[in-house]
């Protein structure tokens, strides 16, 4: 009888959570800060593929660029740059099994391809999420404060015509120790004329004020629209103290019956947090997306750990990949495998059927998303 990691294979995987990627050349000191969360090169004389994300990549990916496995990083490197990006993107990116992309555009988004763009070298669907701070911020250097909130409901409105979802990055704005009330009108305004009256003149404006970023929340709340909200594991940005989700409980509860959907994201160290909260509140999913990339050989306990408490229509699949189509790849590889290892544990327990692993499989790997993002 094959594996569950054997047949897991062959199901559909939705990316619910991922970005785009770099379409050319990367030189070393590039490629190496796309596979780090690190903001800085490694120490001299060291590399960022000496984690538990580079062995795996080396693992994984060289055979897919028709090198052998565990090639060294400047064969592999040599390698993509004969192919061209172009060529690369491709071949990991279809290898991936990858079936749906739900991309968000907030972050770099001059230096990535499109939705549309990655739909076509990854032969998949794609849709996407749009992240709340990026729209308050284009919305706040074109318009007076007094105007602000009227204009950043007419521009998510506009941009939800087209995008399934919205994402939130306040876990690197400050944290989620947060009021969990929707601010007033005037509250709003009086924030964004401290935000511009704060910010340095001639540099892009940046959002951090409170009040502003939970305007923007409960502006998504009211609209019943699925939430994502990144939390825990992320670059020197997060205070990861103050991104436990459990500090987001009161507005969880404030939000039920709205019909707006929390997705909470990657969670490590917080998955069973995240787990606990999926499991209470009806309106809560969460997944362990970047962790799974950047915990390699280690990445099966964390998915299994994350799904002791999440109830298996609570639980999704994504990458977060951005830049580099390798993390797309491998993202994919260790959680079909990650997810096949729990379940055959878990079968070999208690002796669950095959067909009910097969179908809590299609639930985690692409059904649950389906269903929130419709």
């Amino acid at each position: 009888m094959p594996t569950s990691t054997e047949w897991l294979t062959g199901l559909d995987l939705v990316d619910h959570h991922c970005h785009g990627v770099v379409e050319s050349d990367l030189d070393r000191a590039e490629f190496e800060d796309l596979i780090t969360e690190s903001d800085v090169p490694a120490p001299p004389g060291t590399t960022h593929f000496d984690t538990q994300l580079g062995l795996s990549l080396r693992a994984h990916c060289p055979p897919v660029l028709d090198l052998p496995a565990f090639a060294s990083p400047e064969d592999y490197l040599d390698r993509r740059t004969e192919l061209g990006a172009y060529e690369v993107n491709q071949r990991l990116l279809r290898a991936s099994g990858i079936t749906d992309y739900v991309l968000e555009t907030g972050y770099r988004p001059g230096d990535i391809l499109s939705p549309a763009q990655m739909g076509e070298r990854g032969a998949a669907r794609s849709a996407e999420v749009v992240r709340l701070e990026f729209l308050a911020e284009q919305v706040a250097a074109e318009h007076e404060p007094a105007d602000f909130l009227e204009a950043f409901r007419a521009r998510l409105d506009h941009a939800l015509t087209t995008a399934v979802g919205v994402k939130s990055v306040a876990a690197y704005r400050g944290g989620f120790e947060l009021d969990p009330t929707p601010p007033t009108g005037e509250e709003v305004t009086r924030a964004v004329e401290r935000w511009l009256a704060d910010s340095p003149p001639g540099r892009s404006l940046r959002l951090t004020d409170p009040v502003v970023i939970r305007a923007g929340w409960w502006e998504a709340i009211n609209r019943s629209v699925p939430v994502q909200l990144h939390v825990g594991y992320g670059d020197p940005h997060v205070d990861l103290h103050r991104t436990n989700p459990l500090l987001l409980t009161d507005l969880f509860r404030k939000a039920r019956g709205s019909g707006a959907r929390f997705l909470l994201l990657h969670c490590y160290p917080f998955h069973r947090e995240a787990g606990y909260l999926a499991h209470v509140f009806e309106h809560i999913y969460c997944d362990v997306g970047l962790a799974v990339n950047y915990t390699g050989a280690q990445s099966a306990q964390v998915i299994a750990e994350s799904l002791e408490l999440t109830p298996f229509h609570k639980a999704l699949f994504s990458s977060d990949a951005f830049g580099a189509s390798e993390l797309f790849h491998l993202g994919a590889v260790l959680f079909r495998r990650g997810l096949g290892e729990a379940l055959d544990r878990w079968a070999a327990a208690d002796g669950w059927p095959v067909a009910e692993q097969e179908r809590i499989a299609r639930l985690v790997c692409s059904e649950n998303a389906r269903r929130v993002y419709g």
